[in-house]
């Protein structure tokens, strides 16, 4: 799973993974029955009467009725309280939501009522839907440090004085994870329990809870048995958390986990999700993104910056001018946060009686061209409101493609073809969606290169295990061209005498500090957008730093 706490991950166990993830396909969402219907009827009437953000017939509502659909990202408050600047910079993205990690004091240091209240102040100030969370509840029944969910609950009422009057700008989600993957159908108790708690003391928030299996529901307890907490809420105001990582690395599987909330008349988002490829597998986060869109469903990434493992990272070390390559694709990409993202109609966005388009953007000009990216900059352009971000699309006769999005009048186009030609071209879109006439186009030819045609990457190294004199290490290439790669060679070095002594998923060759490595049968091919993973036993001495100088096929790879 993500990390979490300055965090370690967390996986399924593995043995089991494979095989048990497949009941993603095999548990159902129980029929709604006459309770399930009463209680749909009671949320019905409580939506009628909502004065904040509610549930309506499955969807995510805001006071004036207005669909709210959630795109933003986790923060990890807690942990790095003096990084409040982040909320600014998370709205500069085009989010519209950011989901703060806080702490019941359970498992690391309580956030008072006046730090959430200051937060809140903050989300508004900044015009962000804020989701606030209990992180100590993180795989209970598993991790030994974890807390209950009623503990979280309690904390909740504790912060009554301060959240109350909020139900426009706040939803409540209990607890993070709050189950492992030991005995996941306890999960469902607790976590109606929860929920009747904080209504009985009055609360009036929009609740959110999460799966169990560390927020995956690799076993199906959530999706089994969603009705029934569904239906312990007597206002309907209850929305369902998925949180996708490696088990979810094909489409399949993660349309059927969201079409089978949809078809039940259930509300779900993603509240967490990753992309870059890990130990555990890759998550299909292009299907996770594109879902969420043509479903209107929420999706909050992780995260915005501080993981002890960095490769999902946002940002680096905070600075909103250091986007990752998980972050571009996050804020920039198809089916990203400033293409899709609107803001919340109580901060006057959205501007539901807007119906007239910006004006089209100026011709893009293209610079800092190479093998496998171009940047465009283009005029701005002006809206009788506002504009709030850009589609770019690759133009090919009478036919385009979505290829990025931005929310200022730039733009890097990456993953594209060594010595190829391309066409880009700009719209304008502004808040309530509306959409500008095309831009001019712009023709790129991209550059020679100086390695094999078409092959783009990045690499993610590091250290997996640690012993006097050795050491396991780990190496995930992705391909992040738009073409497959078949057959390749990994190139790098180090510089502390190290020495490969055993390895997997390919065939390493050592002179000196230099090392190459040649792919196993099953890691030959990379599919566009994918990756595979090779690792290696080695020796070392006393110090043991990172590989560096990493190239596929003879063309540089980023780092992540």
């Amino acid at each position: 799973m993500r990390t979490t706490g300055r965090t370690r991950r967390k996986s399924p166990v593995t043995v089991l993974l494979t095989a048990l993830a497949a009941l993603l396909g095999l548990v159902v969402v129980g029929i709604p029955g006459p309770a399930a219907a009463q209680a749909r009827a009671q949320a019905d009437e409580a939506g009628a009467l909502a004065t904040g953000l509610h549930i309506s017939d499955g969807r995510l509502l805001e006071a004036n009725g207005n669909d709210f659909v959630m795109r933003g990202v986790n923060h990890a408050h807690t942990w790095y309280p003096g990084e409040t600047q982040s909320l600014a910079d998370i709205k500069a993205t085009g989010a519209n939501t950011v989901r703060v990690v806080l702490s019941d004091g359970h498992r690391w240091s309580k956030n008072s009522p006046a730090d959430v209240a200051s937060i809140v102040d903050q989300c508004k100030a900044n015009r962000l839907i804020c989701v606030l969370e209990v992180h100590d509840t993180t795989g209970y029944g598993e991790d030994a440090a974890a807390g209950t969910l009623d503990h979280a609950a309690d904390y909740w009422l504790g912060l009554q004085s301060v959240l109350t009057g909020e139900e426009n700008y706040v939803i409540i989600n209990i607890g993070n994870e709050p189950w492992g993957n030991s005995n996941p159908e306890g999960w469902t108790e607790p976590t109606t329990s929860a929920v009747k708690k904080l209504r009985t003391a009055g609360f009036e928030h929009t609740i959110m809870v999460d799966a169990p299996n560390w927020g995956q529901d690799w076993q199906g307890v959530m999706r089994a048995n969603a009705q029934t907490v569904y239906d312990a809420d007597p206002t309907g105001n209850l929305i369902f958390s998925i949180h996708m990582y490696s088990v979810y690395n094909t489409a399949d599987k993660v349309t059927d986990y969201l079409n089978a909330f949809v078809d039940a008349g259930l509300p779900i988002l993603i509240g967490e999700f990753g992309g870059p490829a890990d130990q555990y597998g890759d998550p299909d986060e292009n299907t996770m993104m594109a879902t969420a869109q043509q479903l209107k469903l929420g999706y909050l990434a992780w995260s915005w910056s501080g993981n002890t493992d960095p490769i999902l990272d946002l940002t680096i070390d905070f600075d909103p001018t250091r986007l990752s390559s998980w972050g571009e694709r996050i804020f920039n990409g198809v089916n990203g946060i400033a293409q899709t993202s609107r803001e919340a109609t109580v901060f006057g966005g959205g501007e539901p009686g807007d119906t007239e388009a910006p004006r089209a953007p100026g011709t893009p000009t293209a610079s800092a061209v190479t093998a496998t990216s171009a940047t465009l900059n283009w005029t701005a352009a002006t809206d009788n409101v506002g504009v709030v971000g850009y589609d770019i699309v690759r133009v090919s006769g009478g036919s385009e493609t979505a290829a990025a999005a931005s929310s200022t009048n730039s733009v890097t186009v990456s993953g594209l073809t060594a010595e190829t030609s391309y066409t880009f071209a700009v719209y304008a879109r502004d808040a309530a969606g509306n959409r500008s006439t095309r831009s001019a186009t712009v023709a790129v030819l991209t550059d020679k290169g100086t390695g094999t045609p078409g092959t783009a990457c990045s690499v993610g190294y590091r250290v997996v295990g640690d012993w006097p004199g050795g050491f396991q290490g780990e190496i995930i290439i992705r391909n992040t061209s738009t073409t497959a790669i078949n057959g390749w060679k990994l190139a790098f070095s180090f510089a502390d005498g190290q020495t490969v002594s055993h390895a997997w998923g390919g065939s390493f060759t050592q002179n000196g500090g230099a090392v190459s490595v040649a792919p196993a049968s099953y890691t030959s091919a990379i599919p566009a957008g994918g990756s595979v993973t090779v690792g290696f036993n080695g020796a070392r001495g006393a110090t043991n730093t990172a590989a560096t100088g990493f190239t596929l096929n003879g063309t540089t790879c980023a780092t992540s």
